[in-house]
């Protein structure tokens, strides 16, 4: 059993028997009242959301959790499709369990899954992946007064705000916190 401080985003509880993906969480005190850990945790059975309160008198139990690095193959009508490059072994995740982060997913690239008790639950994104731009509008000559930037689109269909330099066929590096440009790759 663990403290309820020791509660940390992306970790897997038990809670209220079923195991819930911590999704946020915020450590708040109120002025002399003991201080509590207030979490939003998602249930990986039903995908439910709910925002608990811990004490910190409180007992949590964490699952046990696994991270494989897997390439991202295609999608259909059943769902992402994520092959494990030394078995060739192909794992499944739901479409409604990947199409938040879709916009971020590049063919061919790997990504951590992962996985608690031996069942894929999620993708876990890094701060930045690259992305080949498929469409990309001409500059404007004489636009240059101050930070001008224009929409192109990537090969995943995210649109993207980038300096007027960026053109077709070029390879960006996009953040996975808000979709924004970060540099040339």
């Amino acid at each position: 059993m663990a403290s309820p401080t020791d509660i940390r985003k992306g970790r897997v509880i038990q809670y209220q028997g079923t195991p819930h993906l911590v999704l946020d969480m915020m450590h708040r005190t109120q002025g002399r009242q003991a201080g509590f850990v207030q979490t939003t945790l998602r249930n990986i059975h039903t995908g439910s959301s709910t925002t608990t309160k811990f004490r910190s008198t409180d007992n949590i139990e964490f699952c046990h959790t696994e991270t494989q690095k897997l390439e991202f193959s295609y999608v259909d009508e059943i769902g992402y499709h994520f092959m494990d490059p030394e078995t060739f072994d192909d794992i499944v995740l739901p479409l409604e369990t990947v199409d938040p982060i879709k916009k971020f997913l590049v063919e061919n690239n790997a990504y951590d899954i992962l996985f608690v008790d031996g069942k894929s639950i999620e993708v876990q994104l890094p701060a930045a992946v690259e992305m080949k731009v498929t469409e990309a509008p001409e500059a404007i000559r004489g636009d240059t007064a101050g930070n001008v930037q224009k929409p192109v689109t990537t090969e995943s269909g995210l649109i993207v705000q980038v300096p007027l330099f960026i053109k077709q066929d070029e390879i960006i590096r996009v953040s996975t916190d808000d979709g924004s440009y970060l540099s040339r790759a």
